[in-house]
Order: C-alpha cells, then structure tokens, then sequence
C-alpha cells in the first residue's frame, strides 16, 4: 500500500462529524479509538505495519473518536452514550450488516455495551487494556501519575504516554506515538474525556454480551492487574482470557507478529468453521494437550518446559506432534485453534 486510505466522514443522531477510514477485504472488523488520530497513526512504523497486515484478511475500519484527530473538535458529551454514537454512525455509513469490534483501553466499555444491546450486528469482539468498569483500569498509581500531566504539561504527558506507559521505547515509533496523542486533541477535551472515561461502567451488561470475546492481557500488575482482565473475560458469557508474554501494555510492539496473526485468526474463526470439521481435542495426548493450552497462553518453549516439569526438547517434540495432529503450521496457528476450540 502507497499512502494512507482516504479519510471519510459519518454523521452522528447529534450531528457530530467522525472521520473514519477502511482498508482491506474480508470481515468488517473495527478498530475503535481512545483518545486517536488516524492520521498521525499511520505514520507510526509498527501501527501501519499492523493495519496494513490485518487488511489482508480483515475490511479494517479506523475512526477518531468526537473531539480528536480529524473527527468534529466540538467535542461535547463524552460518556458512553455519545460514544456508541459515534460507533453506530461509522458503522452505518460503511453499510455493514455485522461486524467485529477491536476495542482498546477506553473504547473497551463502549464495545462491551455496544454488542449487548446491538446482539445481532455483533459477530466477535476482542479487548485489551479495558474494564467493565473503567476505573479498575485507571486507578493503579501509575497511570493517576501518568493523567496528572494532562493539564499540568501536555507535550510531557504525550512523551509518557508513549514512552513510559506503553512502552514503545525510545525509536521512531516512540516519537510517533508522541505526535499522534499530541495532536489528538487539546489538553482540556482529554481533562474530560480521561474525567468521562473513570465513571464508564457497563458490568451490568456483561452478561447480555453473546459474541464470543477474547481478552488480552500483557499489562504489568503496575499498570492493570491481571484480575481486572480475567473478571472482564469471566463476566461474558462466552468469554476467553490469553495472558500475552511481556509487560509492554499494548499490542503489535512486544511479539507484533504473534500479536497480528492471533488477531486475525480470532476475526477469522467464524469462517474457518463453515468446512467440515476438524480434529477435537481428543485426539491430542494428555500431555499434548497441556503444551498446547500454554502455548496459547504465549509462553516459550523454555517456560512450557519449566511448568511441565520437562525438558525443551520435549517440548518442542510435543509440538511438532500436537501440530501435525491439527493440521496447524505454527505457534501463532496453533493459538487461534486453541483460541476456537475452548482448550483451556
């Protein structure tokens, strides 16, 4: 791809302008805003990476968010209301029947809402960085130092966020991240949106979600606890929880390529399922069984083998066997089996 695809815009029921943008074929997966600017995200190495290899299976949509990157600066209401708004206006003007929902960190609360009570236009979702109650996610000391910046010094709360909080080091991509949430908006609409953000609490709704739901977590206990994904993956009904190796808090940074093909294989799932079916778990060894589960947990050969009790190479024996026995070519395709067939 040459370019970044064309900024369109959607109108809201309270006559908001979001600014949207697809690329890609396959299933209508959207990838929801925190504070955004598509944009600038799309001069970030890693992120375009990451678009550009999700839109060869998947239609994605990006959109900014009211009040940030290119949509309407008029930011008004930010609660959760305006916010499914915006959502449902993105996906009428891009004429999708269903879609799947990529909801990161504040956008988390918006998708859990949006598909228990919209059940029939939501085929799967998967989460990461979020709560059902958006507080539980906000409220460890590092990330209530982290918003403090906001109004006392933007520029330096854009370098923390990038740098410190989401780990995108020192490099280009770190420098890009920075602009990106530079420019997303004014200090005084994020003051209200991360204000709006602390009071979201759609865990009433947990159970009214039907969409198959996977949560990922690679948070340090610093930055979201481990429980607070497990109960958001606990709460739906047909909820699944993958701890991600690492701390870094987001995705496609640390392990970006087993990050893109889980990802893709999860929005894929409903369509590998209209074959024949497949082998079940059964015809796994009780102790192929116990690989594959870690391994879809993200754990290395060397960390299986620790928690097994057993050595690498076995390990890797195993593996080899459980990968023949699926019909699978690797890690990240084994992890989307085990992801689609409940091999917890």
């Amino acid at each position: 791809m040459t370019g970044e695809p064309e900024v369109r815009y959607a109108q809201t029921s309270d006559d908001i302008a979001i600014a949207y943008q697809t690329v890609g074929s396959g299933p209508v997966t959207i990838w929801m805003p925190s504070l955004s600017n598509i944009r600038a995200q799309w001069r970030v190495p890693a992120l375009r990476m990451a678009y550009e290899r999700l839109s060869q299976d998947l239609t994605l949509v990006l959109y900014d968010g009211r009040g940030t990157g290119s949509s309407d600066r008029r930011a008004g209401d930010l609660g959760l209301e305006a916010h499914i708004r915006d959502l449902e206006a993105v996906i009428e003007a891009v004429g999708a029947d269903r879609v799947n929902l990529l909801g990161y960190y504040h956008a988390v609360a918006t998708a859990v809402a949006y598909a228990a009570t919209n059940p029939q236009r939501v085929d799967r979702m998967l989460l990461f960085g979020g709560a059902a109650r958006m507080r539980d996610a906000m409220s460890p000391a590092q990330t209530q130092a982290l918003l403090s910046l906001v109004e006392q010094d933007w520029d330096l709360f854009a370098d923390a966020a990038a740098t410190a909080w989401l780990g995108w080091g020192s490099g280009e991509n770190a420098g890009r991240v920075a602009e990106a949430f530079r420019t997303a908006t004014t200090p005084a609409v994020a003051r209200d949106w991360f204000a709006e953000a602390a009071r979201l609490d759609v865990s009433d709704l947990l159970d009214r979600v039907v969409a198959p739901t996977l949560v990922l977590h690679r948070q340090a206990a610093s930055q979201i606890p481990v429980e607070v994904s497990r109960s958001l993956a606990d709460g739906v009904r047909d909820g699944r929880l993958v701890e991600l190796e690492g701390s870094t808090p987001t995705l496609f940074v640390e392990g970006g390529a087993r990050d893109l093909a889980m990802v893709s294989r999860w929005f894929l799932a409903g369509e590998v399922h209209r074959g024949a079916p497949g082998p079940g778990l059964s015809a796994l060894t009780t102790r192929e069984q116990d690989v594959l589960r870690l391994i879809a947990t993200g754990r290395t050969n060397a960390s299986v083998a620790r928690d097994l009790g057993i050595t690498e190479h076995t390990v890797e024996r195993h593996a080899a066997n459980l990968y023949r026995k699926l019909g699978v070519r690797s890690r990240a395709e084994a992890t989307a089996w085990a992801i689609r067939n409940g091999a917890d």
